[in-house]
């Protein structure tokens, strides 16, 4: 039985606006307990994002796939479209309005625990060449690596992986990984260690759509089935109960 989209569309907006919490409030953590040391900063910002984003996907990926993110809700809805899996167009929009908004509020929500102002629009430059090309390759991996989850059958350790997987590449690439649109836009939202100055969103979010084109790209070559599959990015969404499954 499919969920509900108002229910889906919650889980989005929720789960998107914990992982931007998540996100900017162990930065300005980690800034205050290691305000002489960056590569620790660094350390800690990305291991409790690592942490987070799988818990959040323990959470809210019954309800919606746990998605949380508008290139892997494009992918889902472009591979499996013509087998009838994934995403419908209508999805796909309510999806991304969701993540957006959902992200916007996480770095409101987290300025506001820290005693910040609401919003503060970032100053930090993040515009050249070598970070967007560190965006494309964090976002053509995060595709390959949900969708060959999804087909092989491994979705069940989405968590863990996924959530690996962000947090190895905060270190490997040069942009610290955003690989997400709506989070990108979301860190615009505020002026401290994990924000992005808005003239910088731009682009980000076409490089990470490059990404999204290239890891479809290698999908369709390495699993050309991968869209039948759609259904079970990021992790299977099913509203039977557990009990449902008792002999």
């Amino acid at each position: 039985m499919t969920i509900a989209l108002w229910r889906r569309l919650l889980a989005e907006f929720t789960g998107t606006a914990l992982l931007v919490s998540a996100v900017v409030g162990s930065g300005i953590m980690a800034t205050t307990l290691s305000p002489d040391d960056v590569g620790l900063q660094l350390l800690e910002n990305s291991i409790a994002t690592a942490f987070a984003l799988g818990a959040l996907i323990l959470i809210f990926g019954p309800v919606s796939g746990a998605h949380f993110n508008p290139v892997v809700s494009a992918a889902d809805w472009f591979l499996g479209r013509r087998s009838g899996t994934g995403l419908t167009g209508r999805d796909l929009g309510g999806y991304v309005a969701a993540q957006v908004a959902g992200a916007i509020g996480g770095s409101v929500l987290a300025n506001l625990m820290f005693d910040l102002a609401a919003v503060g629009f970032s100053g930090k430059d993040r515009a050249a060449g070598n970070l967007w090309l560190g965006e494309v390759v964090a976002t053509a991996g995060l595709i390959l690596l949900v969708f060959a989850l999804a087909r092989s059958g491994r979705s069940p350790v989405a968590p863990a992986a996924v959530g690996a997987y962000i947090g190895a590449a905060y270190w490997f690439t040069s942009s610290t990984s955003f690989a997400n649109p709506a989070v990108t836009i979301g860190r615009a939202f505020t002026d401290t260690f994990a924000g992005i100055a808005p003239a910088s969103v731009p682009g980000f979010v076409v490089a990470q759509l490059v990404g999204l084109a290239v890891g479809i790209g290698l999908l369709v070559a390495l699993y050309p089935d991968a869209g039948q599959t759609a259904d079970q990015v990021v992790v299977p969404t099913d509203e039977r109960h557990p009990l449902d499954h008792r002999p």
